[in-house]
């Protein structure tokens, strides 16, 4: 069975290929995203693609997919909203995704993510190397007793929801989705009752169109003065625009996005030597209170082992006419 990976990296190569040995599969990586520029050069007698987040798999893209006798599309992701399921399902091919690899690195990262900007790691590190040690600049404020909304409680937002518990936070949730029962360490609340006490809010959703920029002036305006954002999630949660003109008036203290809504142009490239024309991802760095990384939160070796488990599973089960419980679209 031959699998085409596309937006390969470094990475994904070594991981696939050292769970491979268990399928021999014939796998074949292309660093270029798969869209409707590229998706003709696709060989006969390729059974598989592999996509990642900046892929997009429109209607057009399936529809030559399909064409060249493709019949499974394998996410090696949680999220989805960049594939037209609908056209997979028309077009009779397969989707499946890894839906929780390692819910603690993503869980982690926005942890780490959320302390180094309250307390301004990243800017004692760099001051420190030039020798100097002055504290000025520098004031953050405890975790402890703070009220901590989550946006999100599948298996990534209670993993962050433990471990705040364990900073001594009041973690309060919001998932219209979740049944509380399950969860009986958890407080539920509303969402306007989550906006509104929480001191620290963090986003673990996926992207639907039900909550495309659903983090906007209107939601903002209801959150307290000097809220501090997460968001690892998926970047158009959050209205950039809206969130820049929050961050003006103080009304958002602090935001750290691993994400972003238009990442598909910056993220997972060296462009350290290019000028960038994106006016917003500029404007959002130049904010000494803004923390941005490069969509790094799943990136630990124990996770990039179970991605390339279970996505050459599922194919694999696919492809002798099994289903596996990750399937999207069967």
């Amino acid at each position: 069975m031959k699998i085409l990976f596309f937006s390969a990296k470094p990475y994904d190569i070594q991981f696939f290929n050292k769970h491979n040995a268990a399928f021999n599969f014939d796998l074949q990586f292309l660093e270029a995203n798969l869209d409707p520029h590229i998706v003709n050069a696709i060989e006969p007698g390729t059974t598989a693609v592999c996509v990642f987040v900046n892929d997009r798999l429109t209607r057009e893209v399936i529809e030559v997919l399909a064409a060249k006798g493709v019949k499974i599309i394998a996410l090696r992701c949680a999220g989805f909203n960049n594939v037209d399921l609908k056209a997979a399902q028309e077009a009779g091919i397969h989707v499946c995704r890894v839906p929780a690899y390692s819910p603690q690195a993503v869980a982690e990262h926005a942890v780490a993510m959320l302390l180094t900007l309250n307390r301004k790691i990243h800017k004692a590190y760099n001051r420190v190397r030039e020798q100097n040690f002055s504290l000025n600049g520098l004031l953050g404020f405890n975790l402890y007793g703070k009220t901590v909304g989550v946006i999100g409680v599948g298996k990534i937002g209670q993993a962050f929801c433990h471990i705040m518990n364990g900073f001594g936070c009041s973690v309060i949730a919001y998932d219209p989705y979740a049944d509380p029962k399950l969860m009986p360490d958890i407080e539920f609340t509303s969402l306007e009752e989550l906006l509104k006490r929480s001191d620290i809010i963090s986003l673990h959703c996926p992207l639907t169109p039900d909550n495309h920029h659903f983090i906007n002036a209107g939601t903002i305006a209801q959150m307290k003065k000097g809220v501090t954002i997460v968001n690892t999630s998926r970047g158009a949660l959050i209205d950039t625009r809206d969130a820049i003109e929050a961050l003006k008036t103080g009304q958002i203290g602090n935001l750290a996005i691993d994400v972003y809504e238009q990442e598909e142009k910056l993220f997972f490239k060296d462009l350290s030597a290019e000028i960038i024309p994106d006016d917003l991802i500029q404007r959002l760095m130049s904010f000494p209170n803004v923390l941005v990384t490069g969509h790094q939160a799943f990136f630990t070796a124990e996770a990039l082992d179970q991605i390339a488990a279970t996505t050459l599973q599922s194919v694999n089960e696919l492809g002798n006419g099994r289903i596996p419980a990750d399937v999207m679209v069967k």
